[in-house]
């Protein structure tokens, strides 16, 4: 399936055979330490840097109505993000995965986004688009 926005995201969540629950990590963008004149003009220019993890939060598809209010909550925590990035996490035999049952995987979410290994998760800019990001943007 094609994810382009976060609608197809959670057309593509809620038709899975398995409930699901969506875990939403939030990371802004820095300049590396020790940046180089050429990194940091790059980055004045929108580009470069590196991912840093802000905040997390997981979300059963039917406790989302829109792209606009999981932006506006994340407002109210008032950080500052750039990108979100979304995994999904299966539940069995009908049953939902709890919120108790994302902490480990979340954890490991924020992990892999600070090491710069983004495979497996979708990422969206500030108004829902999906976005291709690799090690070297």
């Amino acid at each position: 399936m094609d994810i382009s926005n976060f609608d197809n995201l959670m057309h593509a969540a809620l038709a899975q055979p398995e409930p699901q629950r969506l875990l939403f990590v939030f990371a802004g963008v820095e300049l590396p330490d020790g940046a180089t004149t050429e990194q940091i003009t790059d980055f004045e220019h929108g580009h470069g840097g590196v991912l840093v993890p802000l905040m997390c939060v997981d979300k059963a598809p039917d406790e989302l109505t829109d792209f606009r209010a999981l932006v506006d909550e994340s407002n109210n925590m008032g950080r500052d993000w750039r990108f979100v990035f979304v995994a999904a996490l299966s539940g069995r035999r009908d049953h939902p995965p709890a919120s108790e049952d994302a902490a480990q995987p979340l954890e490991r979410m924020v992990e892999a986004i600070k090491q710069g290994r983004l495979e497996g998760f979708v990422s969206f800019d500030r108004v829902g688009q999906a976005v291709q990001l690799s090690a070297n943007d």
